[in-house]
This record gives C-alpha cells, sequence and structure tokens, in this order.
C-alpha cells in the first residue's frame, strides 16, 4: 500500500498555520479562488457540506417557528442613510453600483453609461431593506411575531481576504424578526444564539462560549449582540454566529409600527441573527491535520467511503459485487436520525492515490476491499480521527456502523474541548497579560482564552491594539463575581474573555 509522505500537507500546522489553512482547502477540493478578487468559487465537495450545513440549520429556524423568504440584492442609498451608527459601520466595506448599462467606447472597449439617480448599494447585510418591507407587512398586533430568515449571498468589499473566513462575497442567513415587546425580542435573541450553539457542538463537534459583546464590539445599530466564539487549534478565537438585538433603532428608521390591543400606535422591536460560510473555515481549523481535512460525521458529504481492490476483470466483477451489496447494507442502517451516506471510489487510479485522496477531503470511514478481504467476509476500515486501519468482521461492521461514526462524533468534541480548556486561563495583572499574549518565533501559536475582569474598554484599549488582542464576550456562564481591572485596578462587576482573532 502507497504510504503518504510525512505529512500530506505541507506546510505543517507548527511551520506556517495561515498556509497549512490554504493547503487544506487546496487538498480538500473545497474552493478556489476566482477571477473577481477577493471572491471564490466554492467547488462541488465544499458545497455539499455547506448544504448540509444549511439543511441541519434550515430545520431548526422552522422548528422555532421561523419561514424562509427573499429580499433584494441591491439597497437604495437613502435606507442606509436612515440609520447612521448602522452606515457608518458598514461604509467602507459597501460596493456601490451607480450606472445601469454600458456602451461602447473610443478604445474599443465598454465604459459605464446611463447614471441611476440614486446608487445601489449590494447588500451588506439586509436590516434596511427587509425593515422597509417589514413597515408594510405590520401594521397590527396580530402581525406580530414576524419570523423571517433569508439564505443570500452579501458583499463587504474587504482588502484582505482568506477562503471562507473573510472574502468580498460570500454566502450566508440572516434572520429578521419584529416583536410587540422588547422581552419577545430579547427572548428570540436569546433563543437563536442557541441554536447556534447546538449546531456548533451536536453538529460540527465545535465547543462555542456564549456570551454578549462589550458595546466597542457590538452590531452597528444593535442594542445587545450575543455571540458564540470558538478556539481554533492556533489558538485564535473565531466568532462563529452572532444575535443582535435591535431595539426600536431600526424600527423608528424604518417606520415599522403597529396598532396595539390598547389601539395606539406603537413602534415593533426587532432582531436580527446570522451565521455564514465562515462555519466551513472553523471546521477546518477546529479538527483538521496535517493530513488534511477532517470532517465530523453529522456533516460529511460522504460518511463512509468504500475503495475496491483487484488487479484484473475477473477480480472487479467479484469485488464490484461484494461493494455494492455493502453499500446496500450500509445504507439501510442509520446515523443522527439519517441513512448512513455510503459512496464507492471505482476511478482508474492507484489505490495508495485514491486512499490519500479521501484521507485529504476528510471523509470519517474509509473501507478498503480486495479479493482476500471477501474470503474473510471483512473489510479494512480506517477512521480519518485515527491513524491506523484494521480489518473488521462485515457483519460487525454493518451493525455498529452508526456506533463508530457516533464515538468519532464525540471524539472530535471531545478533543477540540481538551485544547480549549488547556489553553484557557484565568489572568487578573497586566504583566501576566502581556506575557501570555506575546508570540513565539518558535510556531503560530497565540496564547489563547484569557479570562478577565475590566472596568471600562477605553482605558484598556491602546493595550489591546498594542498586542492585537479583541475583547470576545461577557460570557454568561460562571459570571457572577466581582473583581479588579486586571490593567486599571479599578472594580470591575463582570469577567470577559479576551483573545487573538480571525
Amino acid at each position: 500500500m502507497a504510504k503518504a509522505p510525512q505529512n500530506a500537507i505541507s506546510p505543517s500546522r507548527s511551520e506556517d498555520y495561515p498556509q497549512w489553512y490554504q493547503e487544506v482547502i487546496k487538498a480538500a477540493d473545497l474552493a478556489e479562488n476566482s477571477p473577481v478578487r477577493g471572491c471564490m468559487v466554492i467547488k462541488p465537495w465544499g458545497y455539499r457540506l455547506w448544504e448540509n450545513m444549511q439543511r441541519a440549520l434550515d430545520d431548526m429556524f422552522k422548528a422555532t417557528g421561523h419561514q424562509n423568504a427573499y429580499f433584494p440584492i441591491f439597497i437604495p442609498m437613502s435606507f442606509l442613510e436612515k440609520e447612521a451608527e448602522h452606515v457608518e459601520g458598514f461604509a467602507k466595506e459597501c460596493a456601490v453600483v451607480t450606472h445601469h448599462r454600458l456602451e461602447p467606447d473610443p478604445d474599443g472597449g465598454l465604459r459605464p453609461a446611463g447614471k441611476l439617480e440614486e446608487p445601489l448599494i449590494v447588500r451588506p447585510t439586509s436590516e434596511t431593506i427587509i425593515g422597509a418591507t417589514f413597515a408594510k407587512w405590520v401594521q397590527s398586533h396580530r402581525d406580530l411575531p414576524l419570523l423571517i430568515n433569508q439564505w443570500a449571498n452579501v458583499v463587504r468589499w474587504e482588502m484582505r481576504t482568506r477562503l471562507f473566513l473573510r472574502t468580498a462575497e460570500f454566502l450566508w442567513q440572516e434572520g429578521h424578526t419584529v416583536h410587540a415587546t422588547a422581552e419577545e425580542a430579547i427572548e428570540e435573541t436569546e433563543r437563536m444564539v442557541a441554536v447556534y450553539a447546538d449546531f456548533a457542538e451536536n453538529w460540527m463537534a465545535m465547543p462555542v462560549i456564549v456570551g454578549a459583546k462589550t458595546p466597542g464590539e457590538r452590531f452597528p445599530g444593535a442594542v445587545e449582540t450575543l455571540s458564540i466564539e470558538a478556539m481554533m487549534q492556533d489558538r485564535k478565537a473565531l466568532q462563529a454566529g452572532t444575535s443582535h438585538f435591535l431595539g426600536q433603532n431600526f424600527s423608528k428608521a424604518q417606520e415599522i409600527m403597529f396598532q396595539a390591543e390598547s389601539g395606539e400606535r406603537e413602534f415593533a422591536w426587532t432582531t436580527s441573527w446570522g451565521v455564514s460560510t465562515r462555519l466551513i473555515g472553523a471546521l477546518i481549523m477546529t479538527h483538521s491535520d496535517d493530513d488534511g481535512f477532517v470532517l465530523p460525521p453529522r456533516l460529511a458529504p460522504a460518511q463512509v467511503v468504500i475503495l475496491p481492490i483487484y488487479r484484473d476483470d475477473e477480480q472487479r466483477a467479484a469485488v464490484l459485487e461484494y461493494v455494492e451489496s455493502l453499500k446496500s447494507e450500509l445504507q439501510s442502517q442509520s446515523y443522527a436520525d439519517a441513512p448512513v451516506r455510503v459512496e464507492i471510489d471505482d476511478r482508474d487510479m492507484r489505490g495508495g492515490e485514491k486512499k490519500w485522496h479521501h484521507v485529504k477531503r476528510g471523509v470519517p470511514i474509509r473501507l478498503e476491499v480486495g479479493p482476500k478481504d471477501i474470503e474473510k467476509n471483512a473489510v479494512f476500515m480506517g477512521r480519518r480521527d485515527e491513524s491506523k486501519s484494521k480489518g473488521i468482521d462485515r457483519a460487525e461492521l454493518v451493525s455498529s456502523i452508526g456506533t463508530i461514526l457516533a464515538d468519532m462524533q464525540q471524539a472530535l468534541f471531545n478533543r477540540a474541548l481538551k485544547l480549549r480548556e488547556d489553553n484557557t486561563t484565568t489572568i487578573t495583572n497586566e504583566a501576566d497579560f502581556r506575557k501570555f499574549f506575546t508570540s513565539t518565533d518558535e510556531d503560530s501559536i497565540h496564547g489563547g482564552f484569557a479570562y478577565c475582569h475590566f472596568a471600562d474598554e477605553e482605558s484598556i484599549e491602546p493595550l489591546l491594539k498594542e498586542l492585537k488582542v479583541t475583547i470576545r464576550c461577557v460570557p454568561r456562564d460562571n459570571n457572577d463575581t466581582p473583581g479588579t481591572c486586571f490593567a486599571t485596578g479599578k472594580p470591575a462587576e463582570k469577567q470577559a474573555i479576551f483573545a487573538k482573532a480571525y
């Protein structure tokens, strides 16, 4: 059997983590850069993964009462101007359409013509355009709550891009809801961040911390932003999802009003929440290794791949008959309330090359079957999260495949949780804070998560900027004990998580 090089992915994580990340994407055939600067082409394996994420999240949204709709990609500039803080937060990232047609120019090329009366923004997010629509849909308290989700693309004109993590155009979902009271809107905000945490931990096998953003880190125009924060293998934080309580800021800007039961006209209370294809980047950096992508079974496009091995046409017929029947038996089993997803790879290529193709793509279970395995009524099984393969009886494999996949899903979560726990600390003074977040030249490690009491953002901002550290969130759990600000010594009510971040 052919052997992979010492590291199938080069450079390794310890040698150059950012470049390793790019090489995993390339080796797994997930995406590539497009001719449009800063934009990406999501390839079939990557898009199948996104579809599985969509499907799971969409079911969760609908189970909590939400419906899907679609709104325009173009937003009139005047809509953004109605909410000053919001437009300020996105102004530098907006792509603007100013003309509506092309015409030949004297040099033989094309030039824009037909200037628009009002410039249109290619949506960076949809609060304003959806708010204008909601103002028509909502007239009475009987129209509430209004619970809408949109699956769409958005454009944020990033200068420094990285596939999946930060691109000029990306795919996402954005939920937008309208409520009669602040209490109902806050409850919705909490509910949806809990949905995201559930998805991250139980589908992505990625442990997250739920907390509130500080005023300086909130979504532009929000009263409160809740987020889920995950630790990547280089110990940097990744914001994996956000849920925003918008108060009445957008309803007043867009005049979303309703007649209350009292007969009075009142401004509504709104929320928004979203996750994006950034979650694929989170998967890569949470689980992958120096041999490539590692996929949690619940989201894997194929959970099992069968690799038939033979030397001639006679062997081929016997082996393919065996693997086809094995595929049927495995597909009749269930894992996570769905049939096991099984594929056969019978391409005409060397066995070792074929094996490493699927290793690098992160397929959870590989089964190799040749004439000798058929004689034993067995298969040779490799788990992507383990380095060694082993022979296993066919009947045993079929009866236990759901358990094997569940065990792998849990093992990936446990490994990621241990990494976070091993690299999380509590810091009470500036000297220790500086030491923790000072990167070494030996590797790509960036400290980890630091729990610190702090008095106010403004007083510690210069220190954070110097060390390139951010306040990730004020966690909801275990945060009831007042303390002293690690930097100023002032009394502090809450702890926050500090980290370097993507």
